[in-house]
């Protein structure tokens, strides 16, 4: 249906928003003057879109008939639906789930709203979606109708912001799953996923146990949501008040990168094993090219210099010097998770396997 007179266009016509309203397509021409317009009414407010996932980012869910007998107690000490606010545990009988909201996230969504506007984007139908929302936002205080499912995508498998009302430039997402993102991956940060049931952490392929089967949970003052507000605040902060050029002209992934240029400051690495192809500077290696955006130097022979050695095999010889000389350790998902999270990650949670070659 056409915005401005009403007139049905064909289905091949524009794109389907269907999560505002369901006959409701936009044309190109449209979709960016809305966008531009939003803009410039954002703009005078101080506030940049944010785009959150659900599962695993804001929350975590597991249907009823996959709790161990270890998370049987959930039961009895879930909390009442009559007034959502209170609680963070929930027992959804008509879907048959079980739902534990994530430490720290009423906190977040009301600080994180004054900065960005914000939206959903779940790869899980609309019914769950909208019943997660009602959980976060009972006083429909922060997403308005913004919620996006996999019923409204237009890719398959994907997320896209052609279905998100604002400009790419000031769109910062925070997701769990990188590869649903291909075309938008410099508008990501990388969430730490929450396993707080069985289910999900079986689902991962995970030895650990749930914070649910260790009857504990993230800690509110320095969990992931806390952390990643920080980095919110600190992009929102750059956005507006450092950056010296027009308005037109700022972009967040440009922020981004700036403050992605730090995560790595400092460290020197060599690369071993993680690659058939030798890594040197001008071959331009996706991970080599990623430590130095993070701020590292990257050698292509080992030194006293060196702080780092990433590989897969610790029976490698620069990975047998690393831990001869006391040298950090690391697998090259240690360089992807500060990636995509914008944070330098703790090494000891990115250990080598001998029996670990790729």
């Amino acid at each position: 249906m056409c915005i401005l007179c009403g007139r049905r266009l064909d289905d091949e016509s524009g794109v389907a928003f269907g999560y505002i309203h369901k006959d409701l397509r936009l044309g190109k021409c449209e979709m960016a003057r809305i966008r531009s317009t939003d803009m410039k009414n954002l703009s005078h407010q101080k506030k940049l879109y944010l785009v959150l996932d659900l599962d695993h980012t804001l929350l975590n869910s597991s249907k009823l008939k996959q709790l161990t007998p270890e998370e049987e107690y959930l039961k009895g000490q879930s909390d009442s639906l009559q007034d959502v606010s209170k609680g963070s545990l929930f027992m959804l009988d008509v879907i048959h789930w079980m739902t534990k909201l994530r430490s720290f996230v009423h906190t977040f969504l009301e600080e994180a709203s004054e900065m960005f506007e914000t939206y959903i984007y779940t790869m899980s139908n609309r019914a769950y979606a909208l019943e997660m929302v009602r959980l976060l936002d009972p006083k429909r205080e922060y997403f308005n109708g913004r919620v996006i499912s996999r019923d409204n995508g237009t890719q398959k498998r994907q997320k896209g912001l052609d279905l998100v009302l604002g400009q790419e430039s000031a769109v910062v997402i925070l997701d769990d799953t990188q590869k649903v993102w291909m075309k938008h991956k410099e508008n990501l940060i990388l969430m730490q996923r929450y396993h707080y049931f069985a289910s999900s952490c079986r689902k991962f392929d995970l030895s650990s146990k749930s914070f649910s089967q260790l009857k504990s949970d993230e800690c509110e003052a320095d969990g992931a949501l806390a952390s990643v507000l920080k980095l919110l605040k600190q992009i929102h902060h750059i956005f507006f008040n450092v950056l010296d050029c027009s308005f037109a002209n700022r972009d967040v992934r440009q922020v981004m990168k700036t403050i992605r240029k730090e995560v790595l400051k400092g460290c020197k690495i060599v690369f071993s094993h993680v690659s058939s192809a030798k890594l040197q500077a001008e071959d331009a290696h996706p991970l080599w090219k990623a430590a130095e955006e993070l701020g590292a130097t990257c050698l292509t022979k080992i030194d006293p210099s060196v702080t780092h050695v990433v590989s897969t095999y610790t029976g490698a010889e620069k990975s047998k010097w690393a831990l001869k000389e006391n040298k950090f350790l690391v697998h090259p998902r240690w360089i992807k998770a500060a990636y995509f999270s914008l944070r330098k990650q703790l090494e000891n949670n990115f250990p080598v396997s001998q029996a670990n070659i790729q």
